[in-house]
């Protein structure tokens, strides 16, 4: 969060102060997407770190490379939410883990 007085000054010198929402156009439908995707992939890093598993035996698990992995843990836009959830599956989370990640 920006400091009034900062705002202030950055506002009186002609800049726009908004979010990321509104520089984007973004829904709220897209936002709400947005934060999912990015549950799940701190989801998917914090249980691979607490099974103490490298991203290469994490790729090995969901039978694919370890810059996928990697890929999946930043919230690409390349990786779908699908992929997110059956890797965490595949880690052992529960439906139940799943629901709390994303709420």
């Amino acid at each position: 969060m920006m400091k009034a007085t900062k705002r202030k000054k950055l506002e009186s010198n002609g800049w726009k102060v908004g979010s990321v929402e509104d520089f984007l156009e973004l829904s709220s439908e897209e936002v709400a997407y947005i934060e999912m995707k990015h549950a799940l992939s701190n989801s998917l890093r914090e249980r691979r770190t607490k099974g103490k598993l490298s991203q290469v035996e994490a790729a090995k698990i969901f039978k694919t490379s370890q810059s996928r992995v990697a890929k999946m843990e930043a919230g690409d836009p390349s990786v779908s939410i699908d992929l997110l959830v059956k890797s965490l599956l595949a880690l052992g989370a529960s439906p139940k883990e799943l629901a709390k990640a994303i709420s």
